[in-house]
């Protein structure tokens, strides 16, 4: 890991997200979704979990991962991407430069809509510890989806259900499906909702099960990159 490369990339990888209007839309999604459900606040009452974690969700799918998405499929349709895997940065440099910049955008967008809508759920070790395991499944997942895709125009069509199955978990509660259907016992599984669970339940298993998550995104992050590499 050389620090040097890595700074590099990130200051590159700022400057060009400066210069994306798309980009620079998406972080202010979270923020106007928190801007609005803040008033369906009753006074000094807070909202719902379900709603605070749609907001969380939305975050982490419309800014982590589709910035991350965005800038990895952006140098693979320039063919950049290749030239910066064979060059002497490692594809640790590569990722961790490119994550700080996502990481900062998320974290400004995140912490401004929770600002807005209440931040009291998230002042626990656990609920800190789950909100951490969100943003590495959402970070790696992009960079899969990026190192997978061959152009911008095809992020569009991963990120649209990478949105609906993993930011808008919560909303199936919304859809009238019954409480032991299948539906809603698969969505329980699904890292937002087990998110969710950490504070209806004392239970660090929530924990372990986002963290099983996170290391599918790994592994599928891992079989994208030996493609870009091997393929032709």
């Amino acid at each position: 890991m050389n620090v040097q490369r890595i700074s590099a990339i990130f200051e590159k990888d700022m400057k060009d997200f400066m210069k994306n209007m798309m980009l620079l839309m998406m972080p202010v999604i979270p923020i106007v979704l928190a801007l609005l459900y803040s008033r369906m606040g009753d006074g000094d009452k807070e909202l719902p979990i379900l709603i605070i974690y749609l907001v969380v969700g939305v975050t982490f799918s419309a800014v982590t991962s589709s910035v991350m998405m965005t800038m990895m499929a952006e140098e693979n349709e320039k063919k950049t991407l290749r030239g910066l895997i064979l060059s002497p940065a490692s594809f640790l440099d590569i990722i961790i430069g490119k994550s700080l910049v996502t990481g900062l955008i998320t974290f400004i967008s995140l912490t401004v809509s929770l600002a807005i809508i209440g931040i009291e759920p998230f002042l626990s070790i656990r609920a800190i510890l789950g909100l951490i395991l969100l943003f590495l499944f959402f970070l790696f997942l992009g960079i899969g989806i990026g190192l997978f895709s061959k152009s911008l125009a095809a992020t569009s069509a991963y990120l649209m259900p990478i949105m609906f199955l993993f930011g808008f978990t919560p909303m199936i509660q919304f859809l009238g499906i019954a409480e032991d259907s299948m539906a809603i016992k698969i969505a329980g599984a699904f890292p937002i909702m087990q998110a969710m669970e950490l504070h209806d339940s004392a239970s660090w298993l929530p924990l372990g099960i986002i963290t099983i998550w996170v290391i599918g995104a790994v592994l599928f992050m891992y079989v994208c990159f030996k493609r870009t590499t091997t393929d032709d």
